[in-house]
Formats: structure tokens, sequence, C-alpha cells
């Protein structure tokens, strides 16, 4: 059997792994720039802003074909549509202005607060709806500052 070919045994060893687990960005996280603010927060938050925000994936799921739970680049790719984009909330005067200016597609509209949490819990709902079925569960982590980090 030459090198790069499955024998059957590992061929039977893949096939009943189980359910695995890859990170992306746990020692090295993916790194974003983003503009936010937070329309409705009585203090600084509420002033246009950005932070230099790092992201962490762990994608939990069976084996494709490939030999892998995902490509990373998946992963990459929904998280870097964010990247030099400004978030705000759905409502947000901002949106037309952006639009008025001809830069309305570098915002990115939310349902609720552009904050850390939201950012992790958004990027998580992006991310199963464009990984394979195979995917049981994704847990997406997001630092803003390295004071503040959410996830789960």
């Amino acid at each position: 059997m030459g090198e790069g070919v499955l024998g059957e045994q590992d061929r039977d060893a893949l096939a009943s792994a189980g359910e695995r687990v890859l990170r992306v960005g746990r020692d090295r996280p993916i790194r974003i720039s983003a503009g936010h603010r937070l329309l409705h927060h009585d203090g600084k938050c509420s002033r246009p802003h950005g932070h230099n925000y790092e992201v962490s994936v762990t994608v939990r799921g069976e084996l494709t074909e490939e030999g892998w739970i995902v490509d990373k680049g998946e992963v990459t790719d929904v998280i870097d549509e964010w990247d030099h984009a400004f978030l705000v909330e759905r409502g947000d005067p901002l949106i037309e202005a952006f639009e008025a200016s001809g830069d309305g597609d570098a915002l990115v509209v939310l349902e609720h607060p552009p904050t850390a949490e939201v950012m992790a819990v958004v990027l998580e709902g992006r991310l199963r709806d464009h990984l394979p079925e195979t995917v049981s569960e994704v847990s997406v982590t997001v630092a803003e500052t390295g004071e503040l980090c959410s996830g789960r």
C-alpha cells in the first residue's frame, strides 16, 4: 500500500471516530478590526469607535470525507466578512449616513446592540448556517479588549 492511501482499518477507524472538536484561534485568535457604537448606552460607547477584536471558534462534529470537521477557511471566511466593517443596531441613524456616503456595504446591521456578547452569538449562528450538517455545535468567543471577552 502506497503513502497517502488509507487501508480498510484506517477507513473503519475514521468512520467510527465519533464527534471530534476543532479549535480555530485557540492560541492565535483570528483578528479583525471593526467599528461600532452602542446607540442607547449612557457613556463613551455611544460614540462611534473601533476595536481590534480577537475571535476564537470551537466546532464539534463528525469527520467529513475530507478527514476534517470543517475546513478552517470556511470559519475564517465568515469572520472576515466583519473585518473593517462598522457594526450597528437596526434603526441607528448612522445607517442612512453610511448609505448616503456610498459606504453602505461597510455596514453590518444587527438586531441587537453590537456588543462583544451579541457579536459572539450572531457569529455562532452565521457559522452554523455556513458549515456542513456534520457540525453539531459551534461556540464563538469574541474579545473586545484584554479586559473584555465574551463566549461560552
